[in-house]
């Protein structure tokens, strides 16, 4: 079966998380990603958190699925060749390097115009045009520039970064569907284009309901936070603990076990269709009618005992157990999974969202697959590639070299550490 970007060629010059997060998208949807490396070490992250001595990390491996490895030196005559070469061959060329880098080494984006006036240049950058724009940035820097550690956490503790890599996988998630829009623009003009996402941009596009609630400030309390009514509200929107922060007021709450089992808990929204479900449920069938309670408006300032209150009832079920009830009778619910849970779920595993790949130094291993499903164009994973391990068939069936060229190219200083260290 064919995929949606069968056709399409990607040279990925990108490192660590959030480039390669686009790219192996891009890869899983049937695009050739050719992933430019150094000789030698390669992507910083292959050596990074690894857990088996001089076997690829799972860092690199659960982030570079379905690529070719080539590895080349830019610095050196015939291997900034080969990369202009590519260049005029591939759609795309995507990168993540700090700000100039990829104008040193002689690619400016007049001269990528210059070798091939179709390609389209994505890029991920910290920070957008500002004070800010020449500063590297990692994850972390992204969630506290982009508003999202202000507004997490507890408000009687400090800002918090989140777990989720809003910062790199959502900025790479946010630079693939502008390369997709740029593919599909292409038919019409015929032209290639930049495509530039800055991460404190991604990471405050997911945060946009906090800016929402920045506006609505002026306007009196926010009465869907805990601090409503009894806590205080200064210039800024503070930060909500659980909170669902929406219309329907939600926390999270303790269930059966959570003395020992860090995960014991659920959550749990008190929707208003389903208000009168949820009485009854935790054995409160006089709220239903009782002017305190009966109605979205009244509840809000007494939220927290609420909750207390529904606490009570989910502590005597397990997290799976209050799922099964409060299914029954609709109740927004959803129980806290760790990591282990979620590796061990089948429908994961039927989904293809949870992927076992067999790696030839690794073995066995576990990772996300593709989370977009297209009824057409169901993703494979494939294992990541070793280091230069494409090299030879990128020169000859991609640049389209004879033998003897080839065989030149992969001892020439420039791509020669490649093939070693692949062997290796």
């Amino acid at each position: 079966m064919s995929k949606a970007l069968d056709g399409v060629r990607i040279l990925d010059f990108t490192h660590v998380q959030s480039g390669p997060t686009c790219t192996q998208l891009l890869a899983w949807f049937g695009a050739d990603v050719i992933k430019v490396e150094r000789p030698v070490t390669g992507d910083i992250t292959r050596g990074q958190l690894q857990d088996i001595p001089k076997v690829d990390s799972l860092y690199f491996t659960m982030l570079n699925h379905n690529k070719r490895s080539i590895t080349i030196d830019a610095r050196d005559p015939n291997g900034k060749a080969v990369l202009e070469a590519l260049v005029k061959t591939c759609d795309v060329m995507v990168e993540n390097f700090a700000p100039g880098a990829l104008d040193r080494m002689g690619f400016t984006w007049e001269r990528v115009q210059e070798l091939n006036p179709r390609m389209i240049l994505a890029s991920i950058k910290g920070f957008g045009p500002g004070p800010y724009e020449d500063c590297k940035v990692y994850e972390n820097i992204a969630q506290c520039a982009g508003g999202a550690a202000s507004t997490t956490g507890f408000d009687d503790g400090p800002p918090l970064v989140t777990g989720a890599q809003i910062g790199d996988s959502g900025t790479g998630l946010h630079l693939a569907l502008g390369i997709v829009t740029a593919l599909y623009q292409r038919h019409a003009t015929g032209r290639g284009q930049r495509v530039t996402v800055a991460m404190q941009d991604g990471v405050l596009n997911l945060c946009r309901v906090k800016l929402r609630d920045q506006q609505r400030l002026a306007h009196g309390p926010l009465t869907e936070y805990p601090q409503y009514p009894d806590g205080e509200f200064g210039e800024a929107v503070p930060r909500a603990g659980n909170a669902s922060g929406g219309g329907q007021p939600g926390w999270i709450l303790k269930c059966k076990g959570w003395e020992t089992d860090p995960n014991a808990y659920i959550y749990f929204i008190t929707q208003a269709p389903v208000w009168e479900s949820i009485c009854e449920v935790i054995g409160k069938p006089d709220w239903k009618t009782h002017p305190d309670y009966a109605t979205p408006k009244a509840r809000l300032p007494r939220l927290k005992a609420i909750f207390d209150s529904i606490e009570e009832w989910t502590m005597t079920k397990t997290k799976f157990e209050a799922m099964e009830i409060l299914n029954q009778y609709d109740i927004p619910c959803g129980p806290i999974l760790s990591m282990k849970e979620l590796a061990a779920e089948p429908s994961l595993r039927e989904t293809g969202t949870v992927v076992e790949v067999d790696h030839p130094t690794r073995g066995k291993y576990l990772t996300v697959g593709n989370p977009i499903k297209l009824s057409d164009s169901p993703a494979d994973v494939q294992r990541s590639p070793l280091l230069g391990e494409h090299s030879e068939e990128i020169l000859r069936d991609v640049l389209g070299f004879d033998g003897a060229k080839v065989a030149e190219l992969l001892q020439s200083p420039g791509l020669r550490g490649v093939t070693r260290a692949a062997a290796e």
